[in-house]
């Protein structure tokens, strides 16, 4: 983890400190409250915030250009918040783990004694779990949204969902079952057995969801990460649209999901029963990404966006055309 990463976070996190205190007028004891903060703590930021001159008659950021991608991102009306952190290396690593202490802030913010939050695996979760830490305990359930993959172990959903409780101080349930059925008919006796069925069941009832987006056009693609396929399938889907990775379901590029028949044989919660979540928070960052973000952007499946400014930008204006 680079220093300027650790600086973001900390600047970021006084910003709306700051911004909660003396422009909205908040209490320190209420800011602590909805930031998941200790008084004290709030009170040092701000006392530290009046030493080194960052409040003046207005609030000084060194990541202003930041802030105003993020209300560029809201002003398309396809997320209601957005976080961008700076991008400080072109390395697809070092950028994903950036835009996972991001995203791990925020949700150390928003999360609450008693909320159900919903994960898929994937490298960008593991990427928020790595970076996550916590002031106090915090009494939620962590609940899978898709089955399994084996051989995955780092980024399995499950292995996800028992390290994220772990760290956050709650608890965590397990899907046992495969992302993939044999078969469509195999997947639909899976979906209704007991134990799938109740962990699913809570997943629709999470209050936050804490998702990646996988893109499916470029050779290392975390979709074939999920399934293998031939080289003519991966060829062919493209053509037929698709762009995207959500939930373990191929996208189209306008949003849609694709009548794909891997679609069929999936062990997961659908990406538009996403749409009852309060908070739906994806992460995702690099150059692969822009296509995939932006078709489940037009899905509306998501209302949170944690990403790099470069993300942004691309995401915002591909080749002159808005988003």
């Amino acid at each position: 983890m680079t220093d300027g990463t650790n600086d973001f976070a900390i600047m970021r996190q006084t910003y709306a400190v700051l911004v909660r205190h003396f422009i909205e007028g908040h209490k320190q004891a209420e800011i602590a409250d909805e930031m998941n903060l200790s008084t004290s703590k709030v009170n040092r930021i701000i006392a530290l915030a009046r030493r080194t001159g960052m409040v003046k008659i207005s609030i000084e950021t060194p990541f202003q250009r930041l802030m105003e991608l993020e209300k560029q991102l809201i002003a398309t009306g396809l997320v209601k918040a957005a976080i961008v952190s700076p991008t400080v290396s072109e390395n697809d690593n070092t950028r994903l783990s950036q835009v996972g202490l991001a995203a791990a802030a925020h949700l150390t913010e928003t999360l609450r004694d008693g909320d159900v939050l919903g994960i898929s695996g994937g490298k960008a979760v593991a990427a928020v779990v790595d970076a996550l830490t916590v002031e106090r305990p915090i009494d939620v359930q962590v609940v899978p949204l898709t089955g399994g993959v084996q051989g995955k172990y780092h980024t399995d959903v499950n292995h996800l969902a028992s390290r994220l409780a772990e760290r956050l101080g709650g608890q965590s349930l397990q899907l046992h079952a495969p992302l993939f059925a044999e078969r469509a008919e195999q997947r639909d006796m899976l979906m209704q057995m007991g134990a799938v069925k109740e962990v699913l069941d809570l997943g629709r009832r999470a209050t936050t969801c804490l998702v990646g987006v996988g893109s499916i056009t470029t050779p290392g693609s975390s979709y074939f990460d999920l399934h293998p396929l031939s080289a003519p399938d991966r060829a062919m889907l493209p053509g037929l649209g698709v762009m995207a990775e959500f939930l373990g379901h191929l996208v189209h590029d306008r949003g849609q999901v694709a009548r794909f028949a891997l679609n069929q044989r999936l062990v997961a919660l659908r990406p538009d029963e996403l749409r009852n979540c309060d908070r739906v928070i994806a992460v995702a960052a690099g150059e692969d990404k822009v296509g995939p973000l932006r078709s489940v952007l037009r899905g509306g499946y998501i209302s949170t966006l944690v990403t790099d400014e470069e993300t942004a930008k691309d995401v915002l204006e591909i080749k002159g055309e808005p988003a």
